[in-house]
């Protein structure tokens, strides 16, 4: 995943680009980006690696000289953004959050209509805002590429554009990710997250429509192509990616994770001692829980993060799991012969869940009961670029599927279905692997009224495989 900001102003906007992109921290763990366009110095750019320090101290530096009226900034999760891009266009700098599934077959049209080359990342992969900035640079203007990058892109793809004229931004064309619009008296800004702009002054003017293309400059926003009729926002983000304070399409992530746990706690008959979630993803689900259930909350280990990477920042998936689990310190008042219930936002591979569960047992429950807050994860997202596995099988629950099914191609459709035989034996090995007392997910139709919005507007791909 990624998160992006971008502001038009009347004056300086250095310091609203800053703290508006520091605010999308939680976004992304390898790269961030900030680009500034001023009419005297024209464009600056700063990149720079943030696995092992945060924005803040990465950007100090640059905060401090670059100066502009206009910008745009970026927390990356894989490629180098925002790119400076010079075309037939003019310059540009470019920033986009989203996947793209048919890179391959876009790199050779680009190359046989005489594209030269493109840049190599260090890992061997083609720099994916780049690869759009080609497409972008087949069409006579900007929009017309825009538009076609997101005609012919098999995937997801939301782009920021940085010009000397204003920012332009245009949300994928099924509105999988947000782009929230604000304004205060001299500036206007887009923002993914709806909260990275309040403690700026900002205040909400909108949000875009999917496929919208729009323009902001210090004097007002502008739509220079409508909202398609159809959406389809990843409900993901509501369950872990979003941050607590933030809204997407008027609802509120907080307050859709309330009602998460009260759901749960409905269908549950469990009765444990106590209800906890996992630091930090699963603790609003677990405080819904409790309110629904009359089951206190707890918090029987704390996440320890004053001076720890984030867990899922090391490229190597042993050494993210040492991490997770070395930031978890017991309270053992709260766990010493007590039976637990545990909620987490999700299983992906189940290792630190796994890790977690045997962790308390060591510090001495007695149970551990596993919640999810979503249904079980069955497919590899197509849209955003949800997790680093590179196979499906990396999910827990594909990996069961195929102890029980065998080897070859598997109707999944059982598997999603709560009801069926096939569910109910998926959640019996994956308790039974995972060493939990007992496991219950959460239903999609339940996760899709906690959200509360009409479920043809919703991604839920990754739980039933509809697109």
């Amino acid at each position: 995943m990624s998160g992006y900001f971008g502001v038009a102003s009347k004056n300086d906007c250095v310091f609203d680009l800053f703290f508006g992109t520091d605010y999308h921290s939680h976004l992304g763990t390898r790269r961030a980006g900030m680009a500034v366009y001023s009419k005297d110095d024209g464009f600056n750019r700063a990149i720079h690696n943030i696995e092992n320090s945060p924005f803040r101290t990465k950007f100090d530096k640059d905060y401090h000289e670059m100066h502009g009226t206009m910008g745009i900034g970026c927390i990356s999760d894989y490629e180098p953004q925002p790119l400076i891009i010079r075309s037939h266009h003019g310059t540009y700098v470019i920033a986009t959050v989203g996947k793209i599934n048919n890179a391959s077959e876009i790199e050779k049209q680009l190359f046989t209509k005489g594209h030269a080359h493109f840049l190599e990342m260090s890992g061997g992969d083609i720099n994916a805002t780049e690869l759009v900035a080609g497409i972008i640079n087949q069409k006579d203007n900007l929009i017309e590429g825009i538009q076609y990058a997101q005609e012919i892109i098999d995937g997801s793809m939301t782009i920021l554009l940085l010009t000397d004229k204003g920012v332009y931004a245009a949300r994928d064309k099924m509105g999988r990710t947000p782009v929230s619009v604000a304004k205060k008296d001299d500036s206007y800004c887009f923002s993914f997250e709806s909260f990275a702009y309040l403690n700026l002054g900002y205040k909400a003017e909108r949000e875009l429509g999917p496929g919208e293309i729009a323009v902001i400059t210090p004097e007002g926003v502008q739509t220079l192509v409508q909202p398609g009729k159809k959406m389809r926002i990843c409900t993901f983000l509501w369950v872990y990616y979003g941050y607590p304070s933030s809204s997407y399409e008027g609802v509120s992530v907080e307050q859709m994770r309330y009602k998460c746990g009260a759901l749960l706690a409905k269908r549950d008959d469990a009765h444990p001692d106590t209800v906890a979630g996992v630091p930090d993803s699963g603790t609003a689900h677990a405080i819904g829980y409790s309110n629904a259930s009359g089951i206190p909350f707890s918090r029987p280990f704390i996440k320890y993060t004053p001076t720890w990477p984030r867990s899922f920042m090391p490229t190597d998936q042993k050494k993210r799991d040492l991490i997770a689990k070395m930031k978890l310190i017991p309270v053992h008042e709260l766990i010493e012969d007590k039976s637990l219930l545990l909620i987490d936002d999700s299983i992906v591979r189940g290792t630190q869940l796994g890790e977690t569960t045997q962790f308390l047992y060591d510090s001495g429950a007695k149970e551990v009961h596993v919640r999810p807050a979503c249904p079980p994860l069955l497919y590899g997202c197509k849209y955003l670029n949800f997790s680093r596995s590179t196979s499906e099988m990396d999910l827990i629950t594909r990996r069961v599927i195929k102890e029980m099914a065998g080897d070859g191609e598997v109707d999944l459709t059982p598997y999603a279905d709560p009801e069926s035989p096939e569910y109910g034996e998926m959640l019996r090995r994956i308790a039974e692997k995972l060493h939990f007392t007992s496991l219950r997910y959460h239903r999609l139709d339940d996760l899709i009224e906690s959200v509360g919005i009409d479920r043809c507007k919703l991604c839920t791909y990754c739980w039933d495989g509809k697109e």
